[in-house]
């Protein structure tokens, strides 16, 4: 069967890239040459034999590609958003004597795909209902849809992109500094199949489920929902998890589902049911916002009653004190809960709290823990005045009507320890052994009060040596990671010091900008800064504040003079590109990805810009003839439109 043979296709994808990575990337084999050899001919035939291909399959490899911008497009259909019930004994009579198909209600970013000749061809989000983003290079790359199906008429689907809560563990732990974590599954997934660089969304982990067939040719199941979601499995398409109901089994079908939430996997936000007579919901048509085929069943919130006791004030690295409710431990979804995060200032004074008021929580989701009412509605709570943690003025700030409270003691141990802890992370002066735990407590002990003090922890080894945790050889550890983070680079140096929107990224372009000259960063103004291709006047702005400021200076100084920075050699007769600004667009083909020209270019001396101007010296494009904007710009500045190879040749470029 069709079905059995996807079922073996996907095992044997998963099955190879496993292998594939611990052969390549872990340097150990889980399976000799001869059986990877059979298992790929195997799939290789499976492929053939089906007409499917998953985008993960190691017979084909995606190109990586960056955009400038994602194009827009408007749908052939309107993609409306569905009418909501909370009541499941309203969800059973809104069936009215029909079968229905219940299925989960994913809680991602909705894509629709066409397929032509049995090819994806376009992947569109669905935007604001009319006009949606065109993000097929992006879908190429998620892990599981097909880019070859058996059908060869022109298919239109919908479906939703999702990032699973595993994958979204495993990314977050891999970003040390905990302020700069992604907040929930749902919004990395919105940014990750909006990316402009697909091999960002590559590595995201990006899944699409399909639940909705909108339009196809000559198939026998036209008119059965139950009967399109098959065929569409049968095309080798992950469909949600669904169900046929009736009136008089929706209901234990609603418990089976909401038994599943604690170890389901894909965030999800409530159940759809749909009429599985598809002609039959099309005659209901629609309402002004609503199609009348489908409704969403969202879960009713359990509410418990309970004592507000305190609330707790927690400081961050940027200074933001965030307020946190703690409460009588009340039963919530199955877990014992007792606090919860309001938020910010505006929140917190939309719920009138005080000490002692009676409030109502929640789990939004199902899972984070939310104050859903404050039945005393006291508003008795004082802000505080002071930092919790140093005692110095608070300030309450506004940032596009949200009032949040902000510590203005730029000394506040709270910021050290955090500025602390992005310092010793990996991609800053990576520094092995100095939990935020540990710095907190060097901290407290008063060891290390500005950066350039962990440099010198060696003159309180016997009070470390006496710290819970550390002997003689983890306290060797430690001094041995310190010792290799002297050897550094300008880049991380500059990430290390935390200054507001200075990401590695930021850092290594400003470090090449300036020539790795510390000396130029330093006196570099907002003029200069905001000119830089990517940096813009926010963080041209707060670059120059930090590198302003006489004491933040004196620190750095100190810093530096514990460092050995390396500088990039740049060979005699490298600079070529000196003096000479491009402009990149389009696919190439000799490198991975723009950046990469964009980096060897910069390398070579050269600026890449974002707009062809009368200062560009060429606009490389590998389709010449095209009628782009940049294209046309270029045509009538007389800019020369050069392709990929007639730019390496004409500059003498040799890739190494």
């Amino acid at each position: 069967m069709q079905h059995d043979k996807l079922e073996r296709m996907q095992y044997l994808v998963d099955l190879l890239r496993e292998a594939s990575k611990a052969y390549y990337a872990q340097d150990r084999e889980i399976m000799s040459n001869r059986e990877y050899d059979a298992r790929y001919e195997e799939l290789q035939a499976l492929e053939q034999e089906t007409g499917v291909i998953f985008t993960d399959s190691p017979t084909v490899k995606v190109g990586y590609e960056a955009v400038e911008e994602l194009p827009k497009e408007r749908h052939e259909s309107a993609q409306l958003s569905l009418d909501k019930t909370k009541d499941r004994v309203e969800l059973q009579a809104w069936l009215q004597g029909h079968q229905g198909v219940l299925s989960w209600k994913l809680d991602g970013l909705t894509i629709v795909l066409t397929y032509q000749q049995g090819k994806l061809t376009k992947a569109v989000t669905r935007g604001n209902g009319e006009i949606g983003e065109v993000v097929t290079n992006n879908a190429r790359t998620f892990r599981n849809i097909p880019l070859s199906i058996p059908y060869k008429g022109q298919l239109v689907l919908r479906g939703e992109a999702v990032i699973t809560y595993s994958d979204f563990q495993r990314i977050n732990s891999q970003i040390e500094d905990v302020e700069s974590r992604y907040k929930n599954p749902r919004n990395l997934c919105s940014g990750s199949v909006r990316q402009l660089n697909n091999e960002i969304t590559a590595g995201r982990g990006v899944r699409f489920y399909a639940f909705s067939l909108e339009s196809g040719e000559d198939m026998d199941a036209d008119n059965s929902r139950m009967g399109q979601l098959a065929f569409l499995a049968g095309q080798g398409f992950q469909v949600v998890e669904h169900e046929l109901v009736t009136e008089e089994t929706i209901l234990e079908a609603v418990e089976r589902f909401e038994g599943k939430i604690p170890t389901y996997d894909v965030p999800s936000d409530g159940l759809v049911l749909t009429y599985d007579d598809i002609a039959y919901g099309q005659s209901l048509g629609r309402t002004a916002k609503f199609p009348r085929h489908s409704i969403a069943f969202k879960w009713a919130d359990e509410l418990r009653e309970t004592t507000l006791k305190e609330v707790e004030w927690s400081a961050s690295r940027t200074g933001l004190i965030n307020p946190v409710a703690i409460f009588e431990p009340v039963e919530l979804e199955g877990t014992t809960v007792s606090r919860a995060s309001v938020h910010n200032i505006s929140i917190l004074r939309g719920l009138k709290l005080g000490i002692g008021d009676r409030i109502t929580v929640y789990k939004a989701n199902m899972i984070i823990p939310q104050i859903a009412e404050n039945l005393t509605s006291s508003d008795t709570l004082e802000i505080p005045s002071v930092c919790p943690v140093c005692g110095s003025p608070t300030q309450i700030r506004q940032v596009n009507e949200v009032q949040s409270l902000y510590c203005t003691n730029e000394a506040c141990a709270a910021k050290r320890i955090k500025s602390f802890t992005l310092f010793v992370s990996r991609d800053a002066m990576n520094i092995e052994g100095l939990s935020e735990a540990t710095l907190e407590k060097l901290v407290d002990r008063g060891f290390i009060r500005e950066y350039v003090d962990l440099f010198h922890l060696d003159r309180y080894k016997e009070e470390i040596l006496e710290m819970e945790g550390f002997g003689e050889k983890s306290y060797q550890k430690l001094q041995d990671g310190i010792d290799m983070a002297r050897k550094t680079t300008l880049p991380r140096v500059v990430y290390a010091l935390g200054i507001a929107n200075i990401g590695v990224a930021n850092a290594k372009m400003l470090c090449r900008h300036f020539n790795y000259d510390l000396a130029q960063l330093e006196g570099a103004d907002v003029e200069t800064l905001s000119a830089i291709e990517g940096v813009g006047e926010v963080i041209a702005t707060a670059f120059v504040a930090y590198m302003h400021d006489q004491g933040n200076l004196e620190r750095l100084h100190r810093l530096t003079q514990e460092l050995e920075i390396e500088v990039p050699r740049i060979q005699e007769g490298s600079q070529t590109l000196a003096g000479m600004s491009f402009v990149i667009t389009g696919s190439l083909a000799h490198f991975a990805s723009r950046s990469d020209l964009k980096e060897l270019i910069e390398q070579k001396g050269g600026k890449v810009t974002g707009s062809v101007t009368g200062k560009t010296t060429c606009l490389i494009n590998n389709d010449i003839t095209s009628t782009s904007s940049k294209n046309k710009k270029a045509r009538e500045l007389e800019v020369p439109i050069l392709s990929e190879e007639d730019f390496l040749e004409r500059y003498d470029i040799r890739q190494s």
